[in-house]
Formats: structure tokens, C-alpha cells, sequence
């Protein structure tokens, strides 16, 4: 039972039938109906017990008979005797003088299946009126006591829906806010400690939802004042072109103005589509194809570096997201692959179809990097110690752009050692529809 609605109901069910049943039971086992002639039942018991005598001494044993068997089907009793003083049964002879002290007190335990004895004795001794009644349960569960238990459950029911109510309206807050729908609020209307619960988490979202459009307002500020003197340096170059001396290192200057244009084009994106859920393409496409696209562009470059892919694969599968993004994401993964890659080693990609769950495996065969930097290595500007040199190239951005853009997709992406080498695992849901043609984004 993990549902608090469920806990709070059952509890305070328990809670209230366990005290009524104890207040009744202790009633049934104490109370003593006798200790009064004015109490209802023993005046019920005087009345029978006086019309009784009255018929036997004037009508006869056949009255009393009826009278008798009319009074049982009255009082629910499944036998009723009129009985001389020392317990004789006036109409058949047969005496229950061990009834007559039992029956004249109304101390019987309730969870007793037995018949119980119920009886009075007139003023003057000479006759006594005794009931047997047969109980298989409490005899003193009333139709009264099924209404008042139903009310009980009623109550609960309404209690728990109070106190849970603003708990499950805070949970759906925080679902749509961590989607990324960051303009969400609970309802903060009531004055206890749930009211103020609520009210902690919209001041929480709004100071998010403040720092949050900061950054990327200086996300785009940055990347805008990135991108205009990039251009410009495109420009220069191109004008510069015309000394073929120096076009070696032209080229050079604009494939890294290049490299940085689309860096900063794949922050915006991933940037906008975190603050903008419903920007990103969701498309069914063939995973498969994606990788074949990837390493058929990747594969020049790799070879200028001594090494290649290979690519296996288990089963066909299908993935719905935002082919771009997942396709950039892949290609970091991919092109942080070859930088480390040694000269003559192959650089492994596996395709996995797990029940409902699409896994690729990246690895490579270079030294790997230490166990306690795999937690950080995807974070943004992260980069190990060993490498902080310009020759590995990179700034630490690649990483954490891919791993951003797979938690867009309800995906992971996970970093682990494979002796030797670094091994990436990128886990995204797969879709349930299946293509009949592969998706043209993802077509070589």
C-alpha cells in the first residue's frame, strides 16, 4: 500500500470501528440489565412474564402455548418457558432449575456461539420466564451499528481526501515544472501546513524560473556576440585567400571558425528546446540509419587519425525524438571517440533493441580516464586534468551537449571505463510504431 490516500483511509477506519467495537463490546460484557426493573428489557421480561401466568392460571396450557411461541417471534428468541419456582417447565415437566441463575443476570460473552439464557422471576417466587437465544455472532450488532460504521468510512474517505488533496495537486505541479512547463504553481489557498508547503514551492519555481531565464538570456547574448565576429572572420578570410602563400593556414582558421559556428548553434538549439519542450520534432526514425549516416561522415576524418569504426547490431530499431538533436549528440559522442582513438585500433558501436529501450554503445581503445572524473565528465566546461593541452582539442562542451540533448528525450548517457579505453552508453526510449521506410532526416 504506497498510495497516503489508501494509508490515511484504512487508518482512520481502523481507528474509528476499533473504538466502537471496543466501546460496544465492554458495554455488552459490563452492562447488566437487571440492575433495574425500570430498564426497557426487564420491563419487556415482567410484562411477558405477567401475561404468561395470567394465561396459564386462566386459559390453559394451549394459550400459554401461543402465547409463548407469539412472544419468540417477537423478542427473537429461539425458546420460551414459563417455569415454576424451582425451574420446572409448567407445560412439559421438565426442569432447568441450572438455568434460573444465569438466566437472571445479562453478564454473557458476546463472541460465544452457545445459547444464552435470559429470564425473570416473579415478585412472590412462584414462576419465572426464561428465553433461550441462539447467537453465531455479536448479539448486540444492530442495523444501527452498519449505518453509523458506513458513516465512519464516509468520513475517513472525505478526511483523507482533504489532507491528500493539496499533496497530489503539489506532485502534478512539480511533474509539468520539471517537464519544463517553469510558469506551473500549486495552489497555495489554504492556511495550514500544506498551504504553506505550497507556498514554499512557487517561491522555489519563481526564484528558478528567474535564474533560469537569466541564463539563457546570457546564453543568447553570448552566443549572438559570438557569432558576429565569427562572420566577420569568415569574411576576412575569404578576402585573405587571394595570397596563396598563406591559404594552408586560411583553411585552418576557417574550419576552426566553422567548428565554433556550429558549436554555438547546437548550444541555441539544445538551449531552446530545454526552456521550450514542445520546439523539439518528435518523429519516429530508424536509430540504425542515424549511426550508418555518422560514421560514414566521421569515417575521413577517423582514418586521417589511424583508425576506423565498427558497427554491430542486434535488431532493427525505431526511436521518436528530434533526429537533429540526437544526430549532433551522436556525432560529439562519436568525433570525442576518434581524438582519443590510438592509431590502428577500431572504434566499436553497438546497437541494442532491450524491451522497449534502444541502448548504443561508443567505445574506444585509448587510455581511458580516471574513476573518480566519470561522474563529471559530462558536465559543461568539464575536462580531465591530463588533457587540459590543445593538442586533445575541445573546450568540454561536446559531452555535455550530447548528454542534454538525450535527457530531452527521456533518455541517459552514461561514461564507464572498458579497460582500455572509454566506453559512452546511451540509453533512449524506443518507439512502440515501426516504419515501413526509413525517415529522410536520418537518409544518408
Amino acid at each position: 500500500m504506497r498510495s497516503l490516500f489508501a494509508k490515511i483511509l484504512v487508518w482512520f477506519v481502523l481507528a474509528f470501528t476499533a473504538t466502537m467495537g471496543a466501546l460496544v463490546f465492554f458495554t455488552a460484557v459490563t452492562y447488566d440489565a437487571y440492575s433495574s426493573r425500570q430498564a426497557p428489557f426487564s420491563m419487556l421480561l415482567g410484562l411477558e412474564l405477567a401475561e404468561a401466568r395470567h394465561t396459564w392460571e386462566t386459559e390453559g396450557p394451549e394459550r400459554l402455548r401461543e402465547n409463548l411461541q407469539r412472544f419468540c417471534e417477537v423478542s427473537g428468541a429461539s425458546q420460551a418457558m414459563l417455569t415454576d419456582g424451582n425451574g420446572v417447565d409448567v407445560l412439559t415437566g421438565i426442569s432447568h432449575a441450572s438455568l434460573l441463575p444465569s438466566a437472571q443476570s445479562f453478564m454473557h460473552a458476546p463472541f460465544s456461539a452457545q445459547a444464552h439464557a435470559f429470564g425473570r422471576v416473579s415478585a412472590d417466587g412462584r414462576y419465572a420466564l426464561i428465553l433461550m437465544r441462539q447467537n453465531w455472532y455479536f448479539w448486540f450488532l444492530q442495523p444501527a451499528h452498519l449505518a453509523v460504521l458506513v458513516l465512519i468510512v464516509l468520513f475517513c474517505y472525505a478526511l483523507a481526501a482533504y489532507l491528500t488533496e493539496p499533496l497530489r495537486d503539489l506532485r502534478q505541479a512539480m511533474e509539468r515544472f520539471g517537464q519544463g512547463e517553469l510558469t506551473t504553481r500549486a495552489r497555495a489557498s489554504r492556511r495550514d501546513e500544506l498551504g504553506h508547503l505550497a507556498a514554499s514551492f512557487n517561491r522555489m519555481a519563481d526564484h528558478i524560473q528567474v535564474l533560469l531565464g537569466a541564463e539563457r538570456r546570457l546564453m543568447f547574448d553570448i552566443s549572438h556576440e559570438l557569432r558576429s565576429p565569427l562572420a566577420r572572420l569568415s569574411v576576412a578570410v575569404e578576402l585573405a585567400r587571394a595570397n596563396a602563400a598563406i591559404s594552408p593556414s586560411l583553411d585552418r582558421i576557417q574550419k576552426e571558425a566553422d567548428r565554433l559556428n556550429d558549436l554555438i548553434c547546437q548550444l541555441l538549439d539544445v538551449t531552446r528546446a530545454e526552456g521550450e519542450p514542445s520546439r523539439l520534432r518528435l518523429e519516429p526514425f530508424p536509430l540504425e540509419q542515424l549511426l550508418r549516416m555518422l560514421i560514414e561522415e566521421c569515417t575521413i576524418e577517423a582514418r586521417a587519425r589511424g583508425c576506423e569504426f565498427a558497427l554491430t547490431q542486434t535488431a532493427p530499431v525505431i526511436v521518436e525524438g528530434d533526429a537533429e538533436l540526437l544526430r549532433r549528440a551522436f556525432e560529439n559522442i562519436m568525433r570525442n571517440a576518434i581524438r582519443y582513438a590510438p592509431a590502428g585500433t577500431k572504434i566499436e558501436i553497438s546497437l541494442e533493441d532491450a524491451d522497449r529501450w534502444a541502448i548504443v554503445r561508443i567505445r574506444d581503445h585509448g587510455p581511458g580516464v580516471p574513476e573518480e572524473a566519470l561522474p563529471r565528465l559530462c558536465d559543461s566546461f568539464y575536462r580531465v586534468e591530463a588533457d587540459r593541452d590543445r593538442k586533445s582539442g575541445g573546450v568540454g562542451l561536446g559531452l555535455s551537449i550530447a548528454r542534454r540533448a538525450v535527457e530531452l528525450h527521456k533518455g541517459s548517457l552514461r561514461a564507464s571505463n572498458a579497460a582500455p579505453g572509454l566506453r559512452m552508453e546511451i540509453v533512449l526510449p524506443a518507439a512502440t510504431k515501426r516504419l515501413e521506410a526509413a525517415h529522410p532526416a536520418v537518409q544518408a
